[in-house]
């Protein structure tokens, strides 16, 4: 998912963005042949992600840039740690300071997140993925970074799968096509690898789904008790997404229901940017 395209597709926009006709202020106070060396330093624990992204943003901005990575996206560090270092032209590395920090912050952040919930559920059964609920043109981003973090991901886009929700049931109760013929007619219309996942809000809509033979329930905003009976209703007959407002606080009982899914917008809409710095030493270059 987070390919060598992508990462220098969305990282050259933020680059653009960030100085779209240069750095004004490096260019008019760094001398063009002084040398940085930085450190990109922890000021908090986390989990690390993002360390390909990061390393873009330097590259770009000038190939005489060298990134070396100290951890592998996925791996624990306490405050303190040096997670990369950075050494180059000093105008270069300046400029691509703040895009390079803002993806390994947030990525990082969403990593940290997405572990914190996997430990609450680490006794039982159920999986944590993530939704659609990404920040537009960053969603490879940070579906990478919840996988850095333990989690799962969803279907990526809206062709990768079948998911019926809410307002499609909706809509097919008001055209009067029963749900479980509007869906069996569906799947016989799909491909044998389409996934087919429908979400039900109230415990009657079950079977009425499961007849069609879908392939995922998700039970969204279910209380504890009922997701239990939903669990027993559908015992087996199909995965067991649950969603809606989880929390850290929730997820450890939702996750002992029995759900084999649990899915966590939060992961990535509510992720808090660890605390990560550069710590640059500017020097001139040595005399030839």
């Amino acid at each position: 998912m987070l390919t060598s395209a992508t990462i220098d597709r969305v990282v050259s926009a933020a680059l653009d963005e960030d100085a779209p006709w240069g750095d004004v202020t490096s260019e008019t106070l760094i001398p063009a042949d002084a040398v940085a060396t930085a450190s990109l330093v922890a000021r908090e624990g986390g989990v690390f992600s993002g360390g390909a992204v990061f390393a873009a943003a330097f590259r770009l901005v000038d190939p005489r840039t060298r990134v070396d990575l100290l951890l592998a996206d996925g791996d624990r560090f306490e405050p303190g740690t040096a997670l990369a270092t950075v050494t180059g032209p000093a105008r270069s590395v300046l400029t691509a300071e703040r895009v390079g920090l803002n993806f390994v912050q947030r990525m990082s952040g969403i990593a940290t997140l997405t572990a914190a919930y996997v430990a609450e559920v680490a006794h039982t059964g159920a999986r944590i993925a993530d939704t659609r609920k990404t920040t537009p043109g960053l969603r490879a981003f940070e579906r990478h970074a919840v996988v850095s973090g333990g989690g799962h991901n969803h279907r990526f886009s809206l062709s990768d799968a079948v998911m019926a929700k809410d307002n499609h049931l909706a809509v097919l109760a008001a055209s009067g096509v029963p749900v479980t013929q509007a869906l069996q007619e569906a799947l016989a219309r799909l491909p044998h690898t389409t996934h087919v996942e429908v979400e039900v809000d109230r415990l009657d809509q079950i079977d009425d789904v499961l007849a069609a033979g879908v392939g995922t329930i998700m039970l969204d905003n279910f209380s504890i008790e009922d997701l239990r009976r939903g669990v027993e209703q559908i015992a087996g007959r199909a995965i067991v997404d649950a969603s809606g407002g989880v929390t850290l606080e929730t997820v450890r009982q939702i996750a002992e229901t029995g759900v084999d899914v649990i899915s966590v917008g939060a992961l990535t809409h509510a992720a808090r940017g660890l605390d990560l710095g550069l710590d640059i030493d500017l020097r001139l270059a040595d005399p030839v």
